[in-house]
């Protein structure tokens, strides 16, 4: 599916991670996360999935990896701890936790030194910043978790020509001004 949508504009990528959900709860997610992972060509996750529905939830909507998070202890044997995949020419690595943010650059770096893209998850602090060795870091937040972040939030990428041409937090739920969304999700 990915190397089909490469060919039409581009790689719509949703990326969400802490999402903390078991599967009776799933009606807590933000209907535009949903929304968001069917518009999505694939859904990369960074981990605290805590339960399988939410990974089938999100692989009925678009391809999906994963990674297993800290608090994922019904998935331990079922997920990775790293991922690395390639969408469209850009080199994605995966992992659920960095470590403090002081000298994550470096660390990160040295960890997965050939990636383009590095996602990761567990403080629930959003982040889009590119390092200065030109790795992108993204970090979702969370769409269900706040804790001192004032909206949840998922991350969007869009990866044409082996390049991310964007790559935004966007929020969602019901703390959200729509005025704040980004327009043109891909």
């Amino acid at each position: 599916m990915a190397d089909a949508a490469a060919t039409r504009s581009g790689i719509g990528v949703l990326v969400v991670a802490d999402t903390h959900l078991t599967g009776h709860r799933l009606d807590r997610m933000p209907p535009e996360v949903w929304e968001l992972a069917e518009e999505a060509d694939v859904v990369l996750h960074a981990g605290d999935v805590l339960d399988q529905a939410v990974l089938d939830a999100f692989a009925t909507r678009a391809e999906l990896h994963a990674v297993l998070g800290n608090n994922d202890h019904a998935l331990a044997g079922r997920l990775p701890t790293e991922v690395r995949v390639e969408l469209g020419g850009v080199r994605i690595a995966m992992v659920h936790e960095t470590g403090p943010s002081a000298g994550r650059e470096r660390r990160v770096h040295r960890m997965f030194p050939e990636d383009h893209v590095v996602v990761f998850g567990h403080s629930h602090q959003p982040l889009v910043h590119r390092s200065d060795r030109g790795q992108l870091l993204v970090n979702p937040g969370s769409p269900t978790q706040r804790r001192r972040q004032p909206v949840h939030t998922v991350a969007w990428l869009e990866l044409r020509d082996g390049d991310v041409v964007r790559a935004d937090i966007v929020e969602v739920g019901p703390e959200v001004n729509p005025r704040r969304r980004p327009a043109g999700r891909g």
